[in-house]
């Protein structure tokens, strides 16, 4: 029998903090350093670090904080469309599952399926799992990439609007 877990989650607009809650009671969060290179989160007292490496090429290492142990990685694709996920030998994916990147999953073959929908202050994970990491690692990975086009526009659009304005 599949288990099913619903779970909410909601973050301030310029905030860098998501709260996860089931059934109401807060059960977890993932906090964004801001312009850093470090995120943590937990879940049910289970405790992880994100630590992104690289410049043009970048991934993420995660660590359980309990005992500060190397546990997986994320790896992205070029296009911000796309991750892998590795644990424990295996490999997970990630994807937005439409044009306006309001849903998204984490799936593989063997069964994993986590889905996200959900806007830049709240949203909704419905997994067929119960895996604390894997359900902090959605939500991670879309903050990376809705971080990435924040930055990818400040450095398009702040240059133009400084010679507009000259």
């Amino acid at each position: 029998m599949i288990m099913q877990t619903c779970l909410t989650w909601n973050k301030g607009l310029f905030s860098n903090l998501y709260e996860i809650y089931s059934s109401g009671n807060k059960i977890g969060n993932l906090r964004d350093k801001t312009f850093s290179r470090y995120s943590s989160g937990e879940i049910n007292n289970q405790k992880y670090l994100f630590k992104t490496s690289g410049v043009f090429k970048q991934h993420t290492q995660i660590f359980d904080q309990t005992d500060n142990k190397f546990i997986g990685e994320i790896h992205y694709n070029n296009w911000m469309t796309k991750a892998t996920l590795t644990k424990n030998g295996k490999s997970i994916n990630w994807r937005y599952d439409n044009l306006w990147n309001t849903k998204w999953r984490l799936f593989n073959s063997e069964g994993v399926d986590i889905r996200y929908s959900g806007s830049s202050i709240s949203g909704r994970i419905d997994s067929n799992v119960d895996d604390a990491l894997l359900l902090l690692s959605g939500l991670f990975v879309t903050n990376y990439y809705w971080e990435s086009t924040i930055t990818i526009m400040i450095a398009v659009f702040l240059p133009l609007w400084i010679v507009f304005l000259n």
